[in-house]
């Protein structure tokens, strides 16, 4: 029972909360979940079960895509909708001066982190400081915004997907919409439909849950080619010895012995494979 589990969190749903959940249901030794959600955002969670959990690091780095909604004319403390408007105004903008000071954020740029995130100062997440009084503001830092779609404006509120690469906060982007605008702005709603080759059309609801439905480590990496190797050769490669490998280029690798079981990651670097990852 080593594997991925796609769950479509509900709102007001801790991500920690349906960890504890899918541990209990599947009565596993370990599951961990490989980017948070906030409890007012919904959508794809995913979770790794058991020895799965050593293979977050590659899917921590991947890209998401999400639903947004976001209201102009207000902005909050939590830069979302369960925070306290500490700003208002009256929108009188074009629908075009909207739409294309949002679109303007399409590419590489700097990006503040929000005053209530899971980010550490001094062995202390930013949130725990914030709910104190103590708004603790973290250094900017680059983002990518790839794709901006599916735009609709009406009575103040503006929805789109976005598609960005990791470490981008949602909530940053209204703000920083907010401030383009001088109008204010924050987030109302958010959907995570996308991350890494998953979808969230393939997710199941924390009730659903079972053994079946999780996804093997091999199949979660159906973007690497795949190599076989001999017994003689698996053995090198489990211990962590080199193997000269002249016929695939330089890149990682889906690898298994000729009987078909998968053993992991694999790197192939100046003509030698090594392993990256053991199950």
């Amino acid at each position: 029972m080593d594997g991925f589990i796609l769950i479509n969190k509900e709102i007001g749903e801790t991500s920690n909360n349906v960890v504890q959940k899918a541990k209990k249901a599947l009565k596993a030794k370990k599951v961990g979940h490989l980017g948070t959600l906030d409890p007012i955002a919904e959508g794809l969670l995913i979770l790794a079960v058991n020895k799965a959990t050593k293979f977050s690091s590659y899917f921590l780095e991947s890209d998401k895509s999400y639903e947004v909604k976001v209201e102009l004319g207000k902005s909050t403390d939590t830069d979302d909708s369960s925070g306290k408007i500490i700003f208002e105004s009256n929108v009188e903008l074009s629908e075009k001066i909207i739409r294309e000071s949002l679109f303007s954020f399409i590419g590489e740029s700097e990006q503040i982190p929000p005053f209530f995130s899971a980010l550490k100062y001094q062995g202390k997440p930013l949130y725990k400081y914030a709910r104190e009084g103590q708004f603790i503001k973290k250094p900017a830092r680059k983002i990518l915004i790839k794709e901006i779609n599916d735009y609709k404006y009406s009575n103040k509120v503006c929805s789109f997907t976005v598609y960005c690469t990791k470490g981008t906060y949602i909530r940053s982007l209204a703000r920083d919409l907010g401030e383009k605008l001088k109008c204010g702005a924050h987030m109302i709603a958010l959907k995570r439909i996308r991350q890494h080759n998953f979808k969230l059309s393939d997710a199941v609801n924390i009730l659903e849950i079972s053994k079946e439905k999780i996804v093997p480590i091999e199949a979660a990496f159906n973007n690497f080619k795949k190599i076989i190797i001999n017994s003689e050769d698996a053995k090198k490669f489990i211990n962590g010895v080199k193997n000269i490998y002249n016929d695939n280029p330089d890149n990682l690798y889906k690898i298994s012995n000729n009987e078909g079981i998968f053993l992991g990651i694999g790197q192939i670097k100046n003509k030698n494979l090594r392993h990256k990852q053991l199950v």
